[in-house]
């Protein structure tokens, strides 16, 4: 496949919306794995699939992103434009406004105050009306669906880390995860709330990207970023603003465990810094 850079992008942006033509291009810092991005002038955006596994997912954006723009108080990223294959470019893409804000992981972040932001934005996407939206599956990596979806990859990665983690202890997150369902609709979901896909201007959530993962189904999926980013009283804001009962938090601390060990246990990308094993000693630390 044509290599993603700016190039590409100039040729499609001037073969197709020649009314841009004269922008400038630039890739964005941070770059995401399913997708490239770059700059259109200050206000655009290129969002573009980084291979035909992403397609669909960018197509799903294209779709309901500006519904959901429509229902949301905090900023998402409407598409204003779909582009189509071309100059060597083989996926539908898609032109985006810019939102301005640096990433939670990179910016100057009111934690207990984006703890509260967040839940709120999380309680508000389930009130958004799911009839029609996309129901949680393989569009989604499963996310929305019960965590026992994955239960085979938490069975082997724990006979593989049989001598380094706590086997019994996770057994029992993992066997409270398994236990309830989520028993209303389908509500829509995320599907990856992640400190890369959350932006704060001033110190406060300004908008939520990247929702490639997201549909409808179960929201426990949702809160797994209790572990992975929010601390001590940060967690207890964030589990208070959200307004979930406590089986749907015993389900996310499964999302959580499962996610750790498949990473420990070399079943996914590696684990960066000790992430995933700092996300299990806390799983394994605070009963829900």
């Amino acid at each position: 496949m044509t290599d993603i850079d700016a190039g590409l992008v100039r040729d499609l942006i001037a073969g197709q919306f020649p009314e841009w033509a004269g922008l400038p291009v630039r890739p964005v810092e941070r770059q995401g794995w399913d997708n490239r991005t770059f700059r259109l002038g200050e206000e655009l955006s290129v969002r573009l699939p980084s291979a035909a596994g992403y397609v669909a997912a960018v197509a799903k954006e294209d779709r309901w992103l500006p519904f959901l723009a429509r229902e949301l108080t905090t900023p998402v990223p409407a598409p204003v434009a779909v582009g189509r294959p071309a100059s060597g470019y083989p996926f539908p893409w898609s032109v985006r406004r810019w939102l301005p804000g640096e990433s939670v992981d990179s910016g100057a972040v009111d934690r207990l105050r984006l703890a509260r932001d967040l839940g709120e934005f999380l309680r508000r996407l389930r009130e958004v009306p799911a009839d029609g939206g996309p129901v949680a599956g393989l569009h989604s990596w499963y996310r929305g669906c019960h965590p026992s979806v994955y239960g085979d990859q938490a069975a082997e990665s724990l006979v593989t880390l049989a001598d380094v983690v706590d086997v019994a202890a996770c057994r029992r997150v993992w066997g409270e995860a398994l236990v309830s369902v989520w028993p209303s609709a389908p509500v829509w979901f995320h599907g990856d709330v992640s400190a890369g896909n959350l932006l704060v201007e001033d110190g406060r959530l300004s908008a939520v990207i990247d929702f490639g993962t997201c549909g409808t189904g179960d929201p426990a999926c949702d809160l797994v970023i209790a572990w992975t980013y929010f601390e001590g009283a940060e967690r207890k804001v964030f589990r208070e603003a959200v307004g979930l009962p406590d089986e749907v938090w015993r389900r996310a601390r499964g999302w959580a465990l499962w996610k750790a060990l498949v990473v420990l246990a070399g079943l996914s990308s590696p684990d960066v810094d000790g992430a995933q094993r700092l996300v299990l000693e806390r799983v394994l630390a605070e009963p829900v």
